[in-house]
């Protein structure tokens, strides 16, 4: 097992993760639509289940010897996610955002597959299935 290109694994989805769960506060807290509650609580959730995304991913990365690096500054400088436009749709925004996040938690279970970290790769796995079921709530309030 190669731990220093896992440690680079885990803090590239560190990164986008964090930055991901702030840009879903923000649509939680801009969200201007006719299905406000349902979807205001919605984004709510999903910000919870990246919170402990966060923390699984900083823990397992301290568990490899290597330091978690997960300030607001450290995640934007890394993260590889876009920043939203002036007036986003929030919820076409969110889908796209969690799509590519989820794209990028894919490769990771790969890469972390095949330096044999089994590990690091489940861990990621459970997540990727929360975000997928998370894709698939918030596709289902588009009109």
């Amino acid at each position: 097992m190669n731990k220093p290109q896992i440690a680079a694994i885990l803090y590239a989805r560190l990164a986008d993760a964090t930055d991901l769960r702030s840009q879903v506060k923000q649509a939680h807290w801009n969200l201007r639509s006719p299905q406000f509650i349902a979807l205001h609580e919605l984004f709510d959730a999903i910000a919870g289940r990246l919170d402990a995304h966060i923390d699984d991913l900083a823990e397992r990365s301290v568990q490899l010897g290597t330091p978690a690096q997960g300030t607001v500054r450290q995640a934007a400088a890394a993260s590889r996610l876009p920043e939203p436009p002036a007036a986003p749709v929030w919820l076409d925004w969110l889908i796209a955002q969690l799509t590519t996040h989820a794209e990028n938690v894919r490769a990771a279970i790969d890469q972390t597959a095949g330096l044999g970290d089994m590990g690091t790769s489940d861990l990621l796995t459970g997540m990727v299935r929360e975000l997928d079921k998370d894709i698939w709530f918030l596709d289902a309030h588009r009109a």
